[in-house]
C-alpha cells in the first residue's frame, strides 16, 4: 500500500481516475459545498439526522486531524471533493478506532467506500490500531456491503435501531484477493473504454491533410472506425472532409476518446476541453515531453496530473497510438496506415518505432491482431494495465509485449504467473532505457531472465522471434512433451533440423528424422507427414520441403503443402520450413528450420511451466526490507550478495 502523505491517483470502479489524499484543514469551504450537494437521504444515513448544515465547531474538528489517532482522507474529482473517510481512535492507546465515510450521490456506487476503507485500514495499523468499529443504519445497505465485501470477518449487532460492527483490520488472503480483485477489475475498465470509445476527438489536425494529427486523423477514418470522429480546429469548418469544431463539445455528441498532436506547451489545454466533451482518456502521439529533457519532463506531469484530475487516463506521451480490430469498431488511432488483419493476439509496445515494426511484420505474417497499444514515455497507461484488460478480453488469445521498463515487476510477476495459465504471454524486453521512458528500475538480464522463468513469460530475443512465437501460439496447440519428428525431402534440411532441436532441448523421436527423399512425390509425402503426426511417440512436427533438383520430379507443379492441414487433424503442434510452395493458413511457416524449432522450442518451455503445479508464493508486499536486510547482516550475510544468488 502506498503512503498517502502525498496525493495518489486511484481508479474507480468505472475506469475514471480520482484523487485521495489526506485532508487538510483548508479543505473547510470544500467540505461545507460538498456537504450542500448531499441529498436529504445521505446527509440521513451518514449523521442520523437530517443535519442540514455543518456548524463551525464540527467544520473545524472535521478538517484539523492528528494523522495519527484521527485520520481523514479526501477524494477530489477535480478540485471538488466528492467524499471523505475518517478513523478515531477510542482512546488513549486503544487498539481500536471507529470508522465512517460518506461520499457524494454522484459518485456512490463508484467503490470509493473500498477505497477509503483500504486506505484507512493501512494507516491505523502502522500506529498500531487492529480493531474498527463502524455504526451504519440497516436502511444503509450500500455502506453494510462495503464492509462485508472487503473480505473483513465482520461481527454485527443489531441495538437501538443501528447495527453495530466491529472487525479486526489485520492484512488476510481474503482481503488482498478482493484488494486485488477490484485493482483488476478498475484497470481492466479503464483500458477497455480507451479501445471501445463511442466517439473521438481528434486535436492537432491541419486543415491542410499534413502532418502527424492529419494522418491519424485519416487512419482513423479510412479504417472505418464506427462512431463518431470529430476534428478539433480552432477556425477551419472542415478537416479531411469531416466537419470540425472549435471545442469538442461543441460538436454535441459522446465522446469518449481524444487523440492529441499538439505542441507539448498547449497539451494541457486540450485535457480541458476535451474533458468538458466528456471525454475518459487521452491518446498523445506529440512529442516533446520527458524524452526531451527536464522541461519536457515537467510538461508531461503537468498533462497527466490535469487528465488525472479531470478523470482520465494517458496513453503516452511520444506514442503510436492505439488500435481494436473488433468489428464493432474498427479503431486504427495510429500513426500505421494499415493494421493487421482482425485475429486473437493482443500486442503492447512502450517503442513508437518498435510498435510500427511489429505492426508491419504482424501484417507480412498474417498474424491476427485483437488490440494493439503503443504507451510512449508510459507516463500512465503501462503493461501492467494491459494485462489486466487482456486477462478477461474474449477477443485475445495470445498476448505480446514489447518492455522498456518494468514500473512493478512484482506486480507484473503476480499478473503474468496469473493470467499465463490460461493464456500466453510472450515478452521482448530491452535492458537499455530510452530517455524519459517510465520511471521502473532498469534490470539486468539475469533479473529478467529470471523473472520471466519464475512467471510463466515466454522470453524472445528479437521482434521477430516476438512474431514466430505468437503465430505458433495463435493457430497451433501446445506440445505434450519435448518429442519432436522432422519429416521432409531434404537430408541436408532434416540433418539441420535435428540438430537444432538437440541445440533447443528438444528431443529428436524415436525413427526420426525421416528423409523421404527428393524423387519423392506428393502422396509419398503426405503418407510420411501424417504418419509421424499421428505416431504415439510424438509430441510434434517439424514439416521441412526443398524444391527437388529439375529432372528428379515428375510434376513440378504439385503441391506438396497440401499434406499440411491433414498432418494438422491429429492435435498436435506442426511448423514447417517449406523453401518452395505457398503453407497454407493456420500452419506457422518459418524461413529457416532453426527459427521454427527455437519457436517451437520457446512454446514447449511454456507447456512444460503450465504442467508444473502452481504452488503458492509467500506474500511480500507489505515486507519490511530494510529491517529483512538487517536482520541477515546480523548473521553475517551479504543481503545483495543474496538477491544476485
Amino acid at each position: 500500500m502506498t503512503t498517502v502523505e502525498q496525493p495518489v491517483d486511484v481508479l474507480l470502479s468505472d475506469g475514471t481516475t480520482v484523487q485521495l489524499r489526506q485532508i487538510r484543514p483548508e479543505d473547510a469551504p470544500a467540505i461545507v459545498a460538498m456537504h450542500s450537494r448531499f441529498s436529504e437521504r445521505t446527509r440521513y444515513l451518514r449523521y442520523f439526522s437530517p443535519y442540514p448544515r455543518i456548524p463551525e465547531r464540527d467544520l473545524q474538528r472535521f478538517v484539523t486531524v492528528d494523522h495519527r489517532d484521527r485520520e481523514a482522507f479526501v477524494i477530489l474529482a477535480g478540485d471538488r471533493i466528492v467524499a471523505v473517510g475518517r478513523y478515531e481512535r477510542l482512546g488513549p492507546q486503544s487498539p481500536e478506532a471507529e470508522v465512517a465515510f460518506v461520499v457524494e450521490d454522484s459518485y456512490q456506487g463508484r467503490g470509493i467506500g473500498s477505497v477509503l476503507l483500504e486506505h484507512l485500514a493501512d494507516t491505523a495499523r502502522r500506529f498500531g490500531i487492529v480493531h474498527f468499529v463502524a455504526e451504519v443504519l440497516p436502511a444503509n445497505g450500500a455502506m453494510l456491503r462495503v464492509f462485508s465485501d472487503f473480505g473483513y470477518q465482520v461481527q454485527r449487532q443489531f441495538a437501538d435501531g443501528v447495527v453495530h460492527l466491529s472487525f479486526p483490520i489485520a492484512p488476510t488472503e481474503t482481503t488482498l484477493e478482493v484488494q486485488r480483485g477490484r485493482e483488476h477489475r478498475t484497470e481492466a475498465r479503464s483500458i477497455a473504454r480507451l479501445l471501445a470509445p463511442r466517439g473521438i476527438a481528434v486535436y492537432g489536425a491541419s486543415a491542410t491533410g499534413q502532418g502527424v494529427g492529419a494522418a491519424v486523423l485519416g487512419h482513423l477514418r479510412d479504417g472505418g472506425f464506427t462512431g463518431a470522429i470529430v476534428p478539433v480546429h480552432p477556425t477551419a469548418a472542415t478537416v479531411a472532409g469531416l466537419r470540425a469544431y472549435p471545442s469538442a463539445a461543441d460538436a454535441g455528441l459522446d465522446i469518449d476518446l481524444a487523440v492529441v498532436a499538439v505542441a507539448p506547451e498547449t497539451a494541457t489545454e486540450v485535457v480541458a476541453d476535451a474533458a468538458k466533451a466528456g471525454a475518459h482518456g487521452l491518446v498523445v502521439i506529440s512529442a516533446g515531453f520527458a524524452e526531451a529533457g527536464p522541461q519536457g519532463a515537467a510538461l508531461q506531469r503537468s498533462l497527466v496530473r490535469a487528465a488525472h484530475l479531470a478523470g482520465m487516463r494517458v496513453v503516452g506521451p511520444n506514442c503510436l497510438g492505439v488500435a481494436n480490430t473488433d468489428e464493432k469498431v474498427r479503431l486504427n488511432a495510429t500513426l500505421a496506415p494499415v493494421l493487421p488483419a482482425p485475429g486473437r493476439v493482443g500486442i503492447f509496445s512502450q517503442s513508437g518505432a518498435f510498435g510500427v515494426a511489429l505492426l508491419a511484420e504482424a501484417s507480412r505474417r498474417g498474424l491476427g491482431l485483437s488490440s494493439f497499444v503503443s504507451a510512449g514515455n508510459r507516463a500512465d497507461v503501462s503493461g501492467n494495465d494491459l494485462l489486466q484488460y487482456w486477462q478477461d478480453d474474449p477477443a485475445t488469445d495470445v498476448i505480446t509485449l514489447y518492455l522498456e521498463t518494468f514500473g512493478n515487476p512484482r506486480k507484473f510477476a503476480r499478473l503474468a504467473r496469473w493470467i499465463g495459465r490460461s493464456k500466453p504471454v510472450v515478452a521482448l524486453a530491452s535492458l537499455a532505457r530510452p530517455p524519459g521512458v517510465g520511471d521502473g528500475p532498469a534490470l539486468d538480464a539475469a533479473a529478467v531472465s529470471a523473472l520471466f522463468a519464475q512467471s510463466g513469460v515466454i522470453r524472445v530475443d528479437t521482434v521477430a522471434e516476438l512474431l514466430d512465437v505468437g503465430v505458433l501460439l495463435a493457430h497451433q496447440p501446445l506440445p505434450a512433451g519435448h518429442r519432436v519428428a522432422v519429416v521432409g525431402n531434404s537430408s541436408a534440411l532434416t540433418g539441420l533440423a535435428a540438430t537444432a532441436c538437440a541445440a533447443q532441448g528438444l528431443t529428436v523421436a524415436d525413427g526420426y528424422p525421416r528423409d523421404v527423399g527428393p524423387r519423392a512425390t506428393a502422396a509419398e509425402y503426405a503418407a510420411a507427414l501424417v504418419a509421424s503426426a499421428t505416431d504415439e511417440g510424438v509430441d510434434a512436427v517439424v514439416a521441412v520441403f526443398a524444391p527437388p533438383l529439375p529432372g528428379q520430379l515428375a510434376d513440378p507443379e504439385t503441391d506438396f503443402t497440401a499434406a499440411l492441414p491433414d498432418a494438422l487433424a491429429a492435435g498436435k503442434p506442426v511448423v514447417a520450413t517449406f523453401l518452395a510452395g505457398r503453407v497454407p493458413a493456420g500452419v506457422p511457416a518459418y524461413p529457416s528450420v532453426e527459427e521454427a524449432v527455437r519457436a517451437l522450442a520457446r512454446v514447449t518451455t511454456y507447456a512444460d511451466w503450465l504442467r508444473r503445479p502452481p504452488g503458492a508464493l509467500p506474500e511480500l508486499d507489505r515486507v519490511d526490507r530494510l529491517a529483512g536486510q538487517a536482520a541477515l547482516r546480523a548473521d553475517g550475510a551479504d543481503p545483495a550478495a543474496l538477491l544476485r544468488a
